[in-house]
């Protein structure tokens, strides 16, 4: 392995961490024979792609062709280094790493080289800072105060990591002193340039992702002073456009229920959870985007929306819809009583009140409809009117293009429209028509973006086709390489990939370490090299009868390997036609009798 880690720690590792514990903290997991099956977090994945085998311990997509063992899945799905990774997963099944090799010194880049983990330490610092904070006499009164008067209790608080930061300009930054340098605290976004902490007299909400990394921050004021709540920036950690609050602590109950409740603020939550809804999670100020629905989708079929009844709450909830609709996910409107948010809702109502809510939440269709009719029926202004018309109509284009309305409850709805806005169906119908066919451009334009993988090449003709047959039988039959050592040698690997999968994979057979493919793995750092391994793997599999198939790949690596020699090919020759027509012997093959296409 080209890494700084040595094989016994790297095993260690992987040992201790199941790649479906790891992988179902991501993704909702169901059992499909011996295997587990999901939703990809690697591509716009709308019916469950992912495989997870609990036997061999690897991942992989068959759509957008992802794979490799549980250290590949946090390097992937985290935008990790292989080391960090490995880091990653020592810290969650408390190993320490203490065994490292040297390695050559490599090119960093000094501005784009943040190590993730780092990040979360340096956050998890600063948790405890505004802990200890809020729990000064002097320093905490004022955010005890708040709290108190919001209801959150004492085990809330506990639970959420609650803090403050004190009303000075360079409290932390002070704190941090030399052992944590400045740099970090700026790439973490928790001090500004000029050495000034960027959250000064703000009641503190760690973030946390659905792994429980601390990753960011919200701030509440608690002076006049500012905005009512910042975040913090984004960062290799971070992302407010992808981020739920909350999702770490909601995402079993959303599993198990198939339900998640999104509400607007950070109170909401935390007094949702205070009593017993525990399926709720929050948007981090922004509006509910692209990132957030494809977030839920891998772990609830259902979407509830909970706002504010205010104007407010209405037109962030009608921004939603299309998202969520777009994402096909189900999609539906709540709202707690004009003049109240959510913990308030629930401290007056109880909890209840609140299932009621959720369970009698509005269709989409029908928010809309509502709204249209509400429109049209009223005094609004003709450009009201067009504006509440056009938004309609695009949400039931983008729902029948996302195959989310099913195209009978569309004709009901087209003659609703015809009695209400005048026109006739047909011409109604056509305005659809159009809308779909822009929606379903758009969509599919970004799913070719999020689905985009560089091809494997895996070389052409008779000969690569062998090359890569004998790679698939090994990495599922590896005990037939007993006997044909000296036959299947590196040297007969000419197709780069398959080559590099080779020199690796014959190292391991040929070692006492014992074989096993997520130990395979654990020597590759490269993500691609990974993914093709693992598809070679698949293909095998799926194949069967090893024996024979070895049998004719080697009788073929047979025949290049004396052609080329009577000849003079050299490692990279590409002619393998040629080569194998040389004495005939290959002449006229066909490759399906060989099982190799």
């Amino acid at each position: 392995m080209a890494g700084i880690f040595d094989h016994v720690a790297i095993s260690r590792v992987q040992q201790a961490n199941d790649i479906v514990d790891v992988v179902a903290e991501h993704v909702s997991l169901k059992r499909k024979g011996r295997e587990m099956l999901g939703l990809c977090p690697f591509h716009e994945d709308h019916t469950p792609s992912m495989n997870v085998s609990p036997t061999k311990q690897i991942f992989k997509c068959f759509a957008c062709g992802a794979g490799g063992d549980v250290i590949k899945f946090v390097q992937m799905r985290e935008n990790l280094t292989f080391p960090q990774a490995v880091e990653r997963l020592a810290e969650r099944a408390g190993i320490q790493l203490e065994s490292r090799r040297s390695a050559a010194p490599q090119r960093r880049d000094p501005v784009s080289d943040v190590d993730p983990n780092l990040l979360a330490r340096v956050n998890a610092w600063a948790t405890k800072f505004f802990q200890q904070c809020l729990n000064d006499p002097e320093r905490g009164k004022v955010a005890r105060d708040y709290l108190a008067s919001r209801k959150i209790s004492a085990e809330s608080i506990a639970r959420w990591n609650l803090g403050v930061a004190p009303n000075a300009v360079d409290a932390l930054a002070k704190a941090a002193g030399p052992r944590i340098p400045l740099r970090l605290l700026q790439q973490g976004g928790l001090v500004a340039g000029a050495g000034q902490d960027k959250f000064v007299h703000r009641l503190m909400f760690p973030i946390t992702d659905a792994t429980g990394r601390f990753i960011g921050f919200g701030g509440r004021t608690l002076s006049d002073a500012g905005a009512k709540y910042i975040n913090s920036p984004t960062t290799p950690l971070f992302d407010k456009s992808n981020t739920l609050y909350g999702l770490e602590q909601a995402r079993h109950r959303i599993v198990s229920t198939g339900t998640a409740v999104v509400v607007e603020g950070y109170t909401d939550v935390i007094m949702a959870h205070q009593f017993g809804c525990a399926n709720v999670v929050a948007t981090l100020g922004t509006s509910f985007t692209t990132g957030h629905g494809r977030t839920l989708r891998r772990y609830a079929k259902r979407v509830v929306l909970v706002y504010d009844s205010d104007v407010a709450g209405m037109e962030a909830a009608n921004r939603a819809l299309e998202v969520c609709l777009s994402q096909r996910l189900d999609i539906k409107l709540g709202f707690v009583p004009e003049g109240k948010d959510p913990c308030e809702f629930l401290l007056v109502a109880g909890k209840e009140a609140f299932d009621r809510v959720v369970d009698g939440a509005t269709d989409v269709l029908q928010f809309k409809w509502d709204r249209l009719r509400t429109a049209f029926e009223g005094d609004d202004s003709l450009a009201n009117r067009r504006t509440i018309l056009n938004e309609f109509l695009q949400a039931v284009a983008t729902g029948l293009a996302a195959n989310n309305i099913p195209v009978l409850d569309s004709g009901l709805i087209v003659n609703k429209l015809s009695k209400i806005i005048g026109l006739t169906p047909r011409e109604i119908n056509a305005d659809l028509s159009r809308r779909m066919g822009r929606v379903s451009k758009t969509m599919k334009s970004d799913g070719d973006r999020r689905n985009e993988v560089e091809p494997i090449d895996w070389g052409q003709g008779l000969y690569a086709a062998a090359q890569r047959e004998v790679l698939e039988v090994l990495l599922n039959e590896p005990a037939l390489f007993q006997g044909r050592q000296e036959e299947i040698c590196v040297s007969l690997f000419n197709v780069p990939i398959l080559r590099q999968i080779a020199e690796v994979l014959l190292d391991a057979l040929r070692s006492d370490d014992g074989f096993s493919l997520s130990g395979l793995l654990a020597r590759i750092e490269s993500v691609s090299l990974a993914e093709g391994l693992v598809a070679l793997q698949a293909a095998g599999e799926q194949k069967g009868n090893y024996a024979s198939r070895l049998a004719d790949a080697a009788s073929v690596l047979r025949r290049y390997r004396k052609d080329s020699q009577t000849i003079g090919l050299d490692q990279e020759g590409n002619e393998v036609r040629g080569v194998a027509a040389a004495d005939g012997s290959g002449a006229g093959q066909n490759p399906h009798s060989l099982g190799l296409l």
